[in-house]
């Protein structure tokens, strides 16, 4: 009865465009650092094309340039769920009207603004916003999320929308990975994990004592030449399931957990993701399931074992890959001793040098990890450069880098660099503190005492100002015209800001106006900039 309820709710949302869809990405697809939150919706290759509300709501929030989603439109529904529609070109005429009215009572130019139910309450097939290409988008398409409202997480937007997406395709296997687990397991007379690739013929393994697998597969949709994420996976050995995981609701505070879940390591050389179908120590994506050996395989008979992986996608099309591994007693050798700074997965870790100090909180790793740190000396500078992992090594969340400040210098303008770019910069009793998302990233102090600069494009009817700063990044900026605020925007993808002066509280007079422009780095020096207009 409750599965019939869920049902119908669902059914009552429709497309958020007025064309037959076509995806270009699926909803929890493997990304670096995330899972692929919705689904991408195809475009034609264009921008422009009307986006329409799936259901009745209100808009809660709009966003421009902000975050990877560039523009993007919140829309909260009634039944729990908020529909959030990003890399939008522009807005329909009403919800920009009241991003405006928002940025103006705040004096902000910010685009992140929130409303109430009652501000800019919307009906299903509303127009809403043109599709676009903006924020970390490659290209024109429509990327679409559905959220639990109260708890966040994300939510398939198949569930909602499945009968306007066509998909008789099954999913298909390419790969197989075996990772024999260290010290207690053997495959095919190695101790070293080993791909296996699907050629249309089921292979045939030899091992003893604890193995894991990982699977390399794809879906499909018809008319389409994209690939796709694999919702539900199912791995079975002599017919008892060991491995099951159901990609239809992520919690966004686990994204990071997808490097975890994936072969990360192989993923950076090749671009392919192996997921595993068993649980490293600190992996908790809560929609992986397993029994207490957390998915690994303990061969310890010689006999045939028969493995079989199911794969399905939202429509139930499915597909079955089997494979035999043969239990062949072998002599395990032991394990290699582990490396020395070892970071533990289980426990709080800090490593340090003269000068400086890093420390990993307690589950930022998912498994022990063995530094490999590395210096660079740097002289005349304020301190050397520091990385701890000879390749990307993300953490699940921030951890803290350290550097003790040994010269006279003004300590409000240094600041921790990560691959030159701004990572914090707090002083604490001779300390300056920043943030460490992957130990495979090169830490240093740098210092900026260089203001921002402002440079001119355009000063007619439409403002366009270029922003530069090369050294801690632009922070923020505020804009006033005869000392009123207006809000200028940022512009996609370039270092430029705009002001469209029909927009603003200014009236036409063609007569002369002065624009007073302040832009702040990360360090809090200031330029202003001043000049006279005529609108």
């Amino acid at each position: 009865m409750l599965s019939l309820f869920l049902s119908i709710l669902l059914s009552i949302y429709h497309p958020p465009v007025s064309y037959d869809i076509s995806l270009a990405g699926n909803f929890g697809e493997p990304r670096p650092h995330h899972f692929h939150g919705g689904i991408d919706i195809k475009t034609d290759g264009v921008e422009g094309k009307a986006i329409y509300a799936i259901g009745d709501g209100y808009v809660s929030r709009v966003t421009m340039g902000r975050y990877g989603f560039g523009n993007a439109v919140y829309v909260t529904h009634p039944e729990g769920y908020t529909s959030v529609y990003c890399h939008l070109k522009a807005f329909s005429p009403r919800i920009k009207a009241a991003l405006r009215r928002y940025q103006y009572q705040h004096e902000t130019s910010e685009g992140d603004a929130y409303f109430s139910a009652l501000e800019c309450p919307v009906s299903q097939g509303q127009l809403i916003a043109l599709s676009g290409n903006t924020g970390n988008s490659m290209g024109p398409h429509l990327h679409l999320e559905i959220h639990d409202t109260e708890t966040w997480n994300m939510l398939d937007p198949y569930d909602f929308l499945s009968d306007y997406i066509n998909d008789t395709i099954p999913p298909r296997v390419r790969g197989l990975m075996v990772y024999p687990q260290a010290g207690e397991g053997v495959v095919n007379g190695k101790t070293t994990k080993q791909t296996i690739l699907a050629n249309g013929k089921s292979p045939v393994l030899t091992a003893w004592g604890k193995v894991g697998f990982a699977l390399w597969a794809n879906d499909y949709m018809q008319n389409s030449s994209n690939h796709y994420g694999i919702r539900e996976t199912i791995l079975k050995v002599d017919s008892q399931t060991v491995f099951s995981a159901m990609l239809n609701r992520i919690p966004v505070s686990c994204n990071t957990l997808v490097n975890a879940w994936g072969d990360y390591d192989y993923w950076l050389r090749t671009r392919i993701w192996f997921l595993k179908s068993f649980l490293e120590p600190g992996n908790t994506l809560p929609f992986l399931f397993t029994q207490k050996d957390k998915g690994i395989i303990d061969f310890n008979e010689e006999r045939d074992y028969h493995l079989t992986y199911i794969l399905r996608d939202y429509k139930g099309n499915e597909a079955q890959y089997d494979f035999i591994v043969k239990g062949q007693k072998t002599t395990i050798p032991e394990s290699a001793q582990e490396e020395e700074p070892l970071f533990r997965w289980n426990q709080t870790n800090s490593y340090s040098m003269p000068g400086m100090h890093l420390i990993v909180p307690y589950g930022m790793l998912t498994k022990n990890t063995s530094l490999q740190p590395m210096v660079k000396e740097r002289a005349g500078k304020l301190s050397g450069s520091y990385k701890f992992f000879l390749t990307s090594c993300p953490l699940v969340a921030e951890g803290e880098i350290s550097f003790y400040v040994d010269q006279k210098v003004d300590v409000s303008k240094i600041y921790v660099a990560s691959d030159g770019v701004f990572a914090g910069g707090d002083y604490q009793d001779g300390w300056v503190i920043g943030r460490v998302k992957d130990l495979g990233s090169w830490f240093e102090l740098a210092y900026d005492d260089e203001a921002p600069e402002v440079d001119p494009i355009s000063l007619g009817d439409h403002i366009v100002l270029r922003l530069t700063d090369r050294k801690s990044g632009v922070a923020s900026y505020r804009a006033t015209i005869d000392g009123h605020f207006v809000v200028f925007d940022r512009v996609d993808k370039k270092p430029l800001v705009t002001c469209d002066m029909s927009e603003t509280p200014i009236q036409k007079t063609s007569r002369t106006h002065q624009l007073k422009f302040v832009v702040t780095d990360n360090r809090n020096n200031e330029c202003v900039y001043e000049t006279n207009i005529i609108y």
